[in-house]
């Protein structure tokens, strides 16, 4: 079950059918499996609803194990024989519908009005806390702990030991482990900017993942991370975000990374260990970044990296390609002089 949200099922398969207009002819057998939750391939299991729209993600269809799928048309022949395959014609906004029955509340949580002083609390004898701080419910806070001046902790957040958070910080929907270090101004566990564009209005789609900030990570000055939509977004051990830094919901970073400054990602992308990236990079979504990987200052990564890869520029290649390419250019140049 989701840790956070509260979840308003079961449905049964024929009540989803109902929630997403469609008239389809299903065994009673098969109408009335109760469906528990909603997760994505690699983490729903019986008795639950997932989704697949894009053949990049065949092998993880193949071994999923919920119960039923909305999917296409084309894709459903790569689904296991234990999941039956709801087709629609457009999978992402039909799962969004579905998500919205199971958690409502996952897309009005912009405003909590749940929050009191630190002072109304139990924390107040046992952290170090600043002035003007607001606690909401569903918190809680580890030993050691420090609070900087006129920061939230909204709905929705463990924090563990020896954790520092700074000035004007606003945590939601966040799982931040032992030793962190979040400094000032910095957002975290928001939704994500996850919609359908439509030329009479734009469909938000809700975010029931969270944010899990692993164990000595320092999250710099004004950076943001968002939740998950339907997996969780990930920040590993060890790992250092630096200032204005964005995170887009359902990134995977892994253990003993460095970010520079103003490095944006897009979702669902994942980064092993160590690496790093320098400032004003941007990297796109639904990649797959190796270990060891270096990312120069002001690339754009487009592409899948494989471990121990170095590349810079736009889009970004090795960077012996990128330094015999600028040398080109340079004696080009000097030539046209």
């Amino acid at each position: 079950m989701n840790p956070f949200f509260k979840n308003f099922g079961p449905f049964n398969l024929k009540q989803i059918l109902t929630f997403l207009n469609l008239s389809i002819s299903l065994p009673n057998s098969v109408e009335n499996i109760l469906i528990k939750d909603v997760k994505d391939l690699s983490s729903a299991n019986t008795n639950e609803l997932t989704f697949f729209h894009n053949k990049n993600y065949e092998k993880l269809a193949s071994t999923t194990k919920a119960s039923c799928c909305i999917t296409l048309e084309n894709l459903a022949k790569y689904l296991p024989n234990t999941c039956e395959p709801i087709i629609v014609d457009n999978v992402l906004l039909s799962i969004a519908e579905i998500t919205k029955k199971f958690y409502p509340t996952s897309v009005t949580d912009d405003f909590d009005s749940s929050v009191v002083e630190i002072e109304k609390t139990s924390f107040k004898d046992d952290i170090f806390y600043g002035r003007n701080i607001f606690i909401g419910k569903n918190v809680q806070i580890g030993k050691n702990c420090k609070i900087g001046h006129n920061s939230i902790i909204e709905s929705n957040v463990i924090i563990g030991d020896d954790c520092t958070i700074g000035s004007n910080v606003i945590l939601r929907n966040s799982l931040i482990k032992n030793n962190v270090s979040i400094l000032d101004g910095a957002i975290i566990g928001k939704k994500g900017f996850g919609f359908f564009p439509n030329k009479d209005k734009n469909v938000r789609y809700p975010h029931i993942g969270i944010v899990i900030i692993d164990d000595n990570c320092e999250i710099g000055c004004g950076a943001t991370i968002d939740r998950g939509s339907m997996s969780n977004t990930v920040i590993g051990k060890n790992t250092y975000i630096d200032n204005q830094v964005h995170i887009a919901h359902n990134n995977k970073i892994g253990e003993n990374c460095i970010v520079a400054g103003q490095v944006g990602f897009a979702g669902s992308s994942s980064l092993g260990n160590n690496v790093m990236i320098g400032g004003q990079a941007g990297i796109s979504g639904h990649l797959k970044i190796g270990h060891n990987v270096q990312i120069g200052g002001g690339s754009g990564v487009l592409d899948d990296l494989k471990d121990n890869s170095k590349v810079m520029g736009y889009p970004a290649t090795s960077i012996r390609n990128f330094l015999k390419e600028k040398k080109s250019i340079l004696d080009l140049l000097k030539r046209k002089k």
